[in-house]
């Protein structure tokens, strides 16, 4: 989720043969890429890391730069820049939280969750994030060593999702919005209230991890104003769960 302003641009890397990523959107500016479950943003260290949504990406739009990302776990909506200027103007945007993003998850409900409500009010999780150093890459609830960090949240309804992969035994759609972007912050934040998101292999307690084949974490909604024109773009992507 955190933008990189001074991102390489996305380097070849991918097979010949790697599928082309489904494109929601492109102009000579920017493309709006739909990233699957499981597929790295950027390459990874080692060989066998080297397929990714940047690579795919830049045999199909040359140029194509980085500018915010998912984690590996976690699928959606992903902008990338065609151009220097281009990628400048949207790391500006999300660094000044201008870009307004919109998740979908399904968590443990554990002792129970609000009621599905469209007009009840989002509520907020308002917990500092750190590095675990010694249990790299993950990351931890640190009063005194965290960043500020801040998501807002509300119970879903289910109308517009396909059935759950897996029996969510007590499970509940939620609606989340990361206000800052630190790494891991949803999986951390949800799961430091009680409500650890299914399928979450770093996070979630076996018994909650088990009850999904994958995270069930779906970046759905973006929007921001075009780097170039200023036009309001949206873009909506119904989690495949």
């Amino acid at each position: 989720m955190n933008p990189s302003l001074h991102a390489d641009p996305a380097a070849p890397g991918s097979p010949p043969t790697a599928p082309a990523p489904e494109c929601l959107f492109a102009d000579d500016d920017l493309i709006v890429l739909a990233k699957p479950s499981g597929l790295l943003c950027v390459p990874g260290r080692g060989p066998g890391k080297q397929d990714c949504l940047s690579a795919r990406a830049a045999q199909h739009w040359p140029g194509a730069c980085v500018v915010h990302r998912l984690d590996q776990a976690t699928s959606g909506l992903v902008v990338m820049a065609l151009h220097a200027g281009a990628q400048r103007a949207l790391g500006n945007a999300f660094a000044a939280r201008q870009v307004h993003k919109r998740y979908v998850a399904v968590v443990d409900a554990g002792s129970g969750l609000p009621e599905a409500d469209p007009d009840a009010p989002w509520q907020e999780i308002d917990l500092p994030i750190a590095a675990d150093w010694e249990r790299r890459p993950l990351r931890i609830v640190d009063a005194a060593l965290g960043k500020p960090s801040l998501t807002r949240w509300r119970a879903a309804p289910p109308e517009g999702g396909a059935p759950l992969p897996a029996d969510p035994g007590s499970g509940a759609r939620v609606l989340l919005e990361p206000v800052t972007g630190r790494t891991h912050q949803l999986r951390v934040h949800m799961a430091a209230i009680g409500h650890p998101i299914l399928g979450d292999a770093l996070y979630a307690p076996a018994a909650v991890q088990a009850r999904a084949p994958r995270l069930l974490l779906h970046a759905a909604h973006l929007a921001f104003a075009h780097p170039r024109t200023g036009a309001p773009l949206q873009f909506d992507s119904p989690p495949p769960f």
